[in-house]
C-alpha cells in the first residue's frame, strides 16, 4: 500500500518556487549590473565574468559535499541549511567596497548555494510521484521566470539609482522568508533515506559508482554543455546590447522582464505537456531551436527593439527543456540516490557555467559578442546530440508502477 506524504503539496511548492525565484535572481542579476559593478568599483570588463566563475565552482564543490549528506539527513534539514546560509552570505554583499571583497562574497554565497544545489529537484523527486514530476517541475521552475520578470529588473533598477549592492540585499531579505516558510511547512518526504554511515571515501565510491552508469555519465555531460552554452552566451548580452545601441539599465530590466514572460507561459506547459508526449522529443526540440537563435543573434538585432523579440524566444526555448530534463533526470535512479545524483549533476553543470563565464569575458573583448553566440550554439548541439543518443526515456507505466511500490505518492488530490 502507497504511503501518503504529509504536508499540502501546493504549499510545498510555493515554498520551492519562493526559493528558486531568490536564488536564481541572485545569479542572474550578475549579467544585466556587470556595467555598473565595473563603474562602482572600477574594474576592467574582461575580468568581470569571474564573479560568475567563483560563484559557480564553490556551488559546484558544496553540491558534490552535500549530495551523499542529502540522501541520509532528507531534504528538507538540507533545505533549511541552504537557505539560512544564503540569505545571510547575500546580506553580506551590502558592505563591500572592493573587487576582491565582492569576489570572496560570491564565494560565500556559492557554498550556500551549493547547499542547496540538486535539493529543490531531489525533494520534487521524493515527494511527487512521477507521472507527476513534470508539472511540480513546471510550476517550480517558473519561480526562475518570475525571478526574470520582477527579480531582474527590480534588481537592476536598485543597482541603477541605489548602487550594485541593493539587489543583493533585497534577495537576501526574501531568502530569509523562504527559510520561515520551509521551517513551517515544507515537511520531510516520507521516502527511505540512506542508512549507511557517511565518509569522504564512501561518498567518493557512491559517485564513482553513478558514473560508471553510462546514462548518468550521458546526463552529466548534457548538464555540462548546457550550462557552459548559456553562460558564453547570457553573461555579456546585456553589456554587447549597453556598447551597440547605448541603452540604459532601465532598458535592459524591461528585456529581462520581456524573458520572464516567456519563461512563466512555458515553464508549467512544457513540464505538463513532457508527462504526457515524453521528455526527450521536447529537450531536442528546445536545444535545436536555441541554437539556431543564438547564432543568428548578432546578425538579427540591428535596433534595440528587435532584441525583445529574439529574448523571448530565446527563453521560450530554454525554459521549454528545464523541466522535462530535471525529471528526466531524477528518474535515473531510486530515492535513495536521488540526492547524490542531482548534486553531482549540479555540480558538473557549475563547471560548466563557471568555465563559460571565465571565457566568455576575453572571447568578448578579443573577437566581439559574436564569437560568444557561436559557441554557445555549437554546445547546446552537443547537448542535443547526447541526450537523443545516450539518455534513456523510461516507460510512463513502468515509471508509475515503480513509485507505487516506494513510498513516493503524494495525495490524490492533486490528480483531481
Amino acid at each position: 500500500m502507497t504511503k501518503k506524504q504529509e504536508g499540502n503539496p501546493y504549499l510545498v511548492i510555493f515554498s520551492l518556487w519562493l526559493l528558486l525565484f531568490a536564488a536564481s535572481s541572485q545569479v542572474m542579476i550578475i549579467s544585466p549590473i556587470l556595467p555598473r559593478i565595473s563603474e562602482q568599483l572600477s574594474t576592467p570588463v574582461e575580468v568581470l565574468g569571474n564573479l560568475v566563475t567563483v560563484y559557480a565552482v564553490m556551488v559546484g564543490i558544496l553540491a558534490i559535499m552535500m549530495g551523499p549528506l542529502s540522501d541520509k539527513i532528507g531534504r528538507r534539514k538540507i533545505l533549511l541549511i541552504g537557505t539560512g546560509g544564503i540569505s545571510f552570505f547575500l546580506l553580506m554583499h551590502g558592505f563591500v567596497e572592493s573587487f576582491t571583497g565582492l569576489l570572496i562574497v560570491r564565494a560565500l554565497a556559492g557554498m550556500a548555494g551549493g547547499v542547496l544545489s540538486g535539493s529543490a529537484v531531489a525533494y520534487v523527486g521524493d515527494y511527487f510521484p512521477y507521472e507527476k514530476r513534470g508539472w511540480a517541475n513546471g510550476w517550480i521552475m517558473s519561480g526562475i521566470a518570475m525571478g526574470q520578470i520582477l527579480g531582474i529588473p527590480i534588481g537592476t533598477l536598485l543597482a541603477e539609482y541605489f548602487g550594485f549592492r541593493m539587489p543583493f540585499v533585497l534577495f537576501g531579505g526574501i531568502m530569509a522568508l523562504t527559510f520561515i516558510l520551509i521551517l513551517l511547512k515544507v515537511p520531510q518526504p516520507n521516502v527511505e533515506l540512506q542508512k549507511d554511515r557517511i565518509t569522504i571515501s564512501g561518498a567518493l565510491k557512491k559517485y564513482y559508482q553513478l558514473l560508471l552508469r553510462s546514462e548518468v555519465r550521458a546526463a552529466a555531460f548534457a548538464y555540462l554543455f548546457m550550462f557552459l552554452s548559456i553562460s558564453v552566451f547570457v553573461v555579456y548580452l546585456p553589456t554587447w546590447l549597453e556598447d551597440s545601441f547605448h541603452v540604459s539599465g532601465t532598458d535592459i530590466a524591461s528585456l529581462f522582464f520581456v524573458g520572464g514572460i516567456a519563461n512563466v507561459i512555458t515553464g508549467p506547459v512544457a513540464g505538463k505537456l513532457s508527462d504526457k508526449v515524453g521528455r526527450k522529443s521536447i529537450i531536442i526540440f528546445s536545444c535545436v531551436g536555441l541554437s539556431i537563435v543564438m547564432a543568428l543573434t548578432t546578425y538579427l538585432i540591428t535596433s534595440f527593439w528587435i532584441s525583445y523579440i529574439l529574448f523571448f524566444f530565446t527563453m521560450v526555448l530554454i525554459a521549454m527543456r528545464i523541466s522535462p530534463f530535471q525529471a528526466l533526470s531524477t528518474e535515473l535512479v531510486k530515492s535513495d540516490n536521488r540526492g547524490s545524483l542531482m548534486s553531482l549533476l549540479i555540480a558538473i553543470g557549475q563547471i560548466g557555467y563557471g568555465v563559460g563565464g571565465s571565457v566568455a569575458g576575453p572571447f568578448y573583448v578579443s573577437s566581439g559578442y559574436m564569437s560568444n553566440t557561436y559557441l554557445g550554439a555549437a554546445m547546446i548541439l552537443v547537448m542535443a546530440f547526447i541526450v537523443w543518443k545516450f539518455i534513456p526515456e523510461p516507460d510512463f507505466n513502468s515509471a508509475k508502477a515503480d513509485s507505487e511500490l516506494h513510498p513516493t505518492s503524494i495525495n490524490t488530490s492533486l490528480s483531481e
